[in-house]
Order: C-alpha cells, then sequence, then structure tokens
C-alpha cells in the first residue's frame, strides 16, 4: 500500500516527497482594486494594468530575457564550436563548446519554465483584481445607484477582463524578444558591421510597419468586442427571463431578436477574421523579406570569403532566430494590446455606466452616527404629512404595507440617493449627506428574493469577516437545522439543490449572521410552511438581541414577535418635479 502525495498533487513515488516551491494559497489574495477616474483614458489604463504587478513582472521579465536570449545565443556558439573545435581538430575545444552548449540549454529552459510560471501567475492576480474593481464599481458604486448587472457587464466581467488582464505579457515576453532582437544585432554586427546596422535599422522599420498595418484591425477588434458583448448580454437576459417571456408568449419575438443579434455578430467575426488573416498575410511578407534580405547578404560574405564558416552558420542561425522575434511581435503582441486597449475602452464605459457624477458638498457627513443609529424612514401620504417609522436601537419593528408602498421603501433603504419619495435618516442625518460606505456600514438590507452563490452552504453564510463565529446562532434562528447539519454541502448552482424554502432560510441565515447594526427585512417567509415561520418568529428576537431590526411583511407570525406594527398608507404618491 502506497502512501498518498502530501501535497495533494497526484505525483508518483518518486517526485511526491519533493518539495514544491511556489504552491498558491486555499483563500484568493487580497487585492485592492484599480482607482479609475472619470476621465480615464484607455490607453493609460492599459499601461496601468501592464505594470500593476511588478512583484511578479520584473522577475519574470528578467527571466524571459535569460530565456529569449539563450535561444538567439545557440547559433554563435555552434559558430564558436565549429571555427575553434571541428576545424581545427581540437578535441579539448570540442569538449568545452560542447558543456557550454548542454549549459546554455539548461539555462534557458529553466529560465522559460519559472519565466512562464510567474507571467501566469501575475495574469490571474491582474485577472482577479480587474473582477474585484468591476464587482465593487458595479455593485457600489460612489455617487451612483447599484442595479442588478446586466448581459453585458456579464461579458465585461469575463471577456474583456481576460483579454485586459493579458496584457500584463505585454511588459513580459515581448521587452525580452525585443532584447534578443538588439542581441542578434549585436552579434551579426561583431560577425559583420554591415549585417548589424541592416538589423539595427531594419528590425525597427519592419516593427513600425506592421504596427502601421495593425490600425485597421485595432479598430475593428472594439467594434467586434461590442457587437459580441450586445449578443452575449441579451443572451443572458433571454435566459434569466425566460418564464417571463413564455408567459407573455413572446418566445417567436425573443428568438428573432437574438437571432438577428446573432447574425451581426457572426458578421462581425468573419469581418475580423478576414481583417486579421489580411494582417499576417502582410506581417509575414514584411518579416520574411526583412530576414531573407539579412540571409542573402551573409551568403554573399561568405562567398567573397569575408565571412568562415562558422561565421556563416552563425549568422543563417540568428537570421533563423530574428524571423520567430519578428513574427511574434507582429502576430501575438500587436493584436494583443489591441484586443487590451478595446477591452479597457469596455471595461472603463462600464464603470462610468453605473457611477454617477462625483459627490458635490450635499454628500459631505453632517455628523457623527452613532453605532446603532436610531432609524427614521419618512413615508408620504397624500392625506396628510406622511408617516414616519421610527426604529430605536435595539428594537423589533414590524411594518405592514401594499406591494408598491413596500418596493418604494425597501428602495430608499437599497439607495437613499434614489428619490422616490421616501427619506431615510440615521440619528436624525438624511442618509442621502452620509457617505455610501457609512450608510451601508450601518444598515444592512436583504430584498425577497434569495440569491444563493454557487458553492456550499459555508460560503453562503460566511460571506463578512467574522460572519463565521455567528453562523450557527443564525442557522438556528433561521430554522435551516433540518437540512444545514453539514455547512460544507454543496447547494448547486444558484442554489439550485435545494429547495425555495429551503434557500430563503439560508438567505435569511446570511441576513442575520452579518450582525448588522439596522437589519431590513421583507418578507424572508413566504416560502416556508406555518410551523417554520412561527419557529423562526419565536428565534428571531434572541439573534437580534442588542440591534435594530425592521421587518416589512404581513405574516400575522412574524408581525405578531415585534414591538411595534406600524401601518403604511397605501399607493405612496410619487413626489411632484418641479418645472425648469
Amino acid at each position: 500500500m502506497t502512501r498518498a502525495d502530501p501535497a495533494g498533487l497526484g505525483r508518483g513515488r518518486l517526485t511526491r516527497w519533493l518539495p514544491v516551491l511556489g504552491q498558491g494559497t486555499a483563500a484568493p489574495p487580497v487585492l485592492p482594486p484599480f482607482e479609475v477616474g472619470m476621465r480615464e483614458r484607455p490607453g493609460r489604463f492599459v499601461m496601468r494594468v501592464i505594470l500593476s504587478a511588478p512583484r511578479l513582472t520584473v522577475p519574470a521579465l528578467l527571466l524571459a530575457i535569460v530565456w529569449q536570449v539563450g535561444e538567439s545565443a545557440v547559433p554563435v556558439v555552434m559558430g564558436l564550436a565549429i571555427d575553434r573545435a571541428l576545424a581545427t581538430g581540437d578535441t579539448g575545444q570540442l569538449v568545452l563548446w560542447i558543456g557550454v552548449l548542454i549549459a546554455l540549454y539548461v539555462a534557458l529552459t529553466t529560465a522559460a519554465r519559472l519565466s512562464l510560471r510567474l507571467t501566469a501567475c501575475a495574469n490571474q492576480l491582474v485577472q482577479h483584481r480587474l473582477r474585484g474593481t468591476l464587482s465593487t464599481g458595479v455593485l457600489h458604486p460612489v455617487g451612483g445607484t447599484a442595479h442588478a448587472p446586466d448581459g453585458g457587464v456579464v461579458s465585461v466581467m469575463t471577456n474583456d477582463v481576460t483579454r485586459l488582464s493579458n496584457a500584463v505579457i505585454l511588459m513580459i515576453i515581448p521587452v525580452a524578444r525585443i532584447t534578443a532582437i538588439g542581441f542578434i544585432a549585436a552579434s551579426l554586427l561583431a560577425t559583420h558591421w554591415l549585417l548589424g546596422l541592416v538589423v539595427l535599422l531594419g528590425a525597427p522599420l519592419a516593427v513600425w510597419l506592421m504596427g502601421v498595418l495593425s490600425e485597421r484591425l485595432a479598430r475593428d477588434t472594439r467594434e467586434y468586442q461590442e457587437l459580441l458583448a450586445s449578443t452575449v448580454g441579451r443572451a443572458t437576459d433571454l435566459v434569466a427571463g425566460y418564464r417571463v417571456i413564455k408567459g407573455v408568449r413572446a418566445e417567436a419575438e425573443a428568438t428573432s431578436r437574438y437571432r438577428q443579434a446573432s447574425q451581426e455578430t457572426l458578421a462581425g467575426a468573419r469581418r475580423n477574421a478576414g481583417l486579421l488573416g489580411r494582417f499576417l498575410v502582410s506581417s509575414g511578407v514584411v518579416s520574411g523579406t526583412f530576414v531573407a534580405a539579412v540571409m542573402g547578404l551573409a551568403a554573399w560574405f561568405a562567398v567573397d570569403g569575408q565571412l568562415s564558416i562558422g561565421e556563416l552558420i552563425a549568422a543563417v542561425g540568428l537570421a533563423q532566430a530574428l524571423l520567430p522575434q519578428i513574427e511574434a511581435i507582429a502576430n501575438l503582441t500587436i493584436p494583443n494590446l489591441a484586443n487590451a486597449h478595446a477591452s479597457a475602452a469596455r471595461f472603463l464605459d462600464a464603470l462610468r455606466d453605473n457611477a454617477a457624477s462625483a459627490p458635490g458638498p450635499e454628500d459631505a457627513n453632517w455628523g457623527e452616527v452613532t453605532t446603532v443609529p436610531v432609524l427614521d424612514v419618512v413615508v408620504p401620504d397624500s392625506a396628510g404629512p406622511g408617516v414616519t417609522v421610527r426604529i430605536e436601537p435595539g428594537e423589533l419593528v414590524g411594518v405592514r404595507a401594499d406591494d408598491r408602498t413596500a418596493a418604494r421603501v425597501l428602495e430608499a433603504l437599497l439607495d437613499p440617493r434614489a428619490g422616490g419619495g421616501v427619506e431615510v435618516r440615521l440619528d436624525g442625518i438624511a442618509a442621502r449627506q452620509l457617505s455610501p460606505g457609512d450608510y451601508r456600514s450601518r444598515v444592512t438590507v436583504a430584498p425577497h428574493r434569495a440569491t444563493l452563490f454557487s458553492g456550499t452552504l459555508r460560503d453562503n453564510l460566511a460571506v463578512t469577516t467574522g460572519a463565521s463565529e455567528r453562523v450557527d446562532a443564525a442557522v438556528r434562528a433561521a430554522a435551516c437545522d433540518d437540512f444545514a447539519a453539514d455547512l460544507d454541502a454543496p447547494v448547486g448552482e444558484g442554489g439550485n439543490r435545494l429547495s425555495g424554502g429551503q434557500r430563503q432560510r439560508v438567505a435569511l441565515a446570511r441576513a442575520l449572521a452579518s450582525d448588522a447594526p439596522v437589519l431590513v427585512l421583507h418578507d424572508p417567509t413566504t416560502a416556508v410552511d406555518s410551523v417554520t415561520e412561527h419557529a423562526i418568529a419565536g428565534r428571531l428576537r434572541g439573534v437580534r438581541a442588542g440591534r435594530s431590526t425592521l421587518l416589512i411583511v404581513s405574516a400575522p407570525a412574524l408581525l405578531s414577535a415585534c414591538d411595534r406594527v406600524v401601518e403604511l398608507p397605501d399607493d405612496v404618491p410619487l413626489p411632484t418635479r418641479r418645472t425648469q
């Protein structure tokens, strides 16, 4: 019986006990989001992304230089071996240069392996940071109104973030290739001054010419990505709203619209692929002509007696090594830069679409708000001055209202800046005058719709710092005992392994585990049976001791557990807008 691999990497008997260097941690790293201004330009943002992980990219760059220059040095070593060993018949020199060649291969392969690993790590970290930036900007916009992300945001989060994060490679591989081109030019210059001069002058000219040829491709790439994102967004929205579409019998119209968008995207993909093909052909002609000219010039010097056999082999080998360097810059680096620039523009547009103008003077904090503040919700009433619902610290207050009024109250509590006529105050200070961070640190709103993450029960419950200590009490208060004995059990995608009532109770437990100073719950038990509802009502006060809780419900069991119940007028009128 063999013992298992302690590192869990599936290694064999001979390698399982070797140390594992640079293994990733179990938890994702905590990275600050990118600070993005409203006037941020795509080109500048791409440069910021490229330079955002220097602790990984700088070592990767140095190793990549060793890798690329080492590959370019192979024909030089072979040429020296031919001139100093084979041509002279010196066995000692032959052994020496074979050893140099072996050492060179060991060095360049090791450097290549480490460089690629560091590059992949930097790429993943930048992806994580970009997705964190986009998530924060969309779900918690500064000065804007948060709303559910649509399919376009999902496309940016996946496709565009992947393309933008690939810009990190631009600091590593292309710079190493340019360094290798410089080494090739210097080697040819040492072999024959004219060969080196041709490479020094011709290589930048060839790269510049290929950059000019790529401009049309770069413009079309952004247009194609916008079409692709629109189609992906429409497909996402179509799937999310399929029941509604089927309910109103609009399947044919929805299918027709999606088919039209898909056909437009297909046409864009064909156009973009055609432009890419023409660019690759034209860049291949440029690079091939340049390398052929260098090789022809070297052959002429060899025939003329200006180069030895070893120098000719070295020159031909260097010219052959020059071709993949130039082709990689043309075929990989330039399209990568074009894709990153286009994705950066879409990334910035997604952030701007979810943010309003910068906060003005009215957004400043006009006073200190206590840890557990007094919450006032002022609901207008067409028949009088309105109704004020006050929740003192530690109180459990119930509110009964019709669906439209409850929706407007919830909207105001979720975003006090949204308007709608309902005013929210904390310790007498209008919530719209507080910063979004200060407000959300004190008021947590759990909407009626239960949305779970893919993962385990524990992943869905312990979503805030320190919440794991309160999970057990929250699970019991939400009456999840009957199915949550194992918190590491998976819930499936979107919680599809749980019933509707179980999903609702998990969402309630998650809200309770947050231990928010002020917690607002909207109809948290509509999908559970009456016995479970009574159990939740009896346990709610204990788990929320010392905290304030506002229940917007119509269930008698929950209302009976409240300290007070406030009746709101039906159909709150919208505020009258002033005409300019």
